[in-house]
């Protein structure tokens, strides 16, 4: 068989492939948050056409794919360093540079028009600022500035569902906004369980994240805070007449667990109870998030 120079990868020559694109979108990471996108849409008073909403979803879910394409791009240099990250298509030399600032960047603009277009500029200019806070005062300043990087952060992911929810109604009433401080809460214990098992990464790449920066044992005390914060913050919904108490008893139930497994890595000298606790965060978030969800269907 005769090959061809196009047929070949030259070293240290971009592969430019299809699944190297898709990866720079973060979708593990980014499919949480499309979800909780998905609620604050369903949950808003009101209606949207079937269509729309699924073009909503899509502008959020490209939205946030495209915040965390600039992201890589611009993280780099550290990514190369991290083990958690060294294998991602920049890093690895699999996708230029360049292509991937352009591919974010015209993702970025593209899902906010049509947002802005499609469905209503309020939902297009909260997306817009979402994007706008994850990249440039998120990845570009906090993270590298501030060990408070993931507190403040952590407004850009805990926007998604505003942004579904302004979407369906063209306004962010308070309803909204606890959705936003759900998340916002929650960000800190889930990531810093992640980054004490981790904390070698952030050494190495010179990020100051909170228990490089302020020790394990600090930062664990205030894993204990937030979650006790979080789970205060999940109860707001039943307080204000914004779900039953049946979401109230679920909710309540989610959170002592979380809570205790909290304690645990306090309490606690091994990572892996950490670990534990950043899985089980995911699945905490996602429970309250369906929970809300369903509790305002029934009812």
């Amino acid at each position: 068989m005769i090959t061809t120079t196009s047929d070949l990868v030259l070293p240290n020559q971009p592969s430019e492939r299809l699944e190297d694109y898709i990866s720079l979108l973060k979708p593990r990471v980014m499919s949480l948050v499309v979800f909780t996108a998905v609620c604050g849409l369903l949950m808003a008073p009101g209606s949207l056409h079937p269509f729309l909403s699924c073009v909503a979803i899509l502008c959020i879910a490209i939205g946030a794919g495209a915040s965390g394409a600039l992201n890589m791009w611009y993280d780099r240099d550290i990514d190369s360093i991290m083990q958690r990250t060294k294998n991602r298509p920049l890093p690895q030399n699999r996708i230029t540079p360049d292509n991937a600032l352009a591919f974010g960047a015209i993702l970025s603009v593209l899902s906010v028009i049509t947002m802005g277009v499609a469905i209503n500029w309020v939902a297009g200019g909260l997306l817009a600022f979402t994007i706008f806070f994850y990249v440039f005062i998120y990845t570009m300043w906090l993270k590298r500035w501030t060990p408070q990087n993931i507190v403040i952060g952590g407004a850009a992911g805990a926007l998604p569902p505003v942004v579904g929810w302004a979407a369906v109604t063209g306004n962010v009433p308070f309803e909204a906004w606890i959705l936003f401080l759900i998340i916002f809460m929650w960000t800190p214990p889930h990531f810093w369980a992640l980054s004490l098992h981790r904390h070698q990464d952030y050494i190495d790449a010179n990020v100051p994240m909170m228990p490089v920066v302020a020790g394990a044992g600090s930062t664990k005390n205030q894993i204990v805070l937030y979650a006790l914060l979080t789970v205060s913050v999940t109860l707001l919904p039943v307080y204000i007449g914004m779900s039953s108490i049946l979401y109230g008893y679920g909710a309540a139930a989610l959170g002592v667990i979380f809570i205790i497994m909290s304690v645990q890595v306090r309490l606690s000298n091994n990572t892996k109870v950490a670990m534990r606790l950043f899985a089980y965060s995911i699945l905490y978030l996602f429970l309250i998030f369906l929970s809300l969800t369903i509790d305002r269907f029934v009812r």
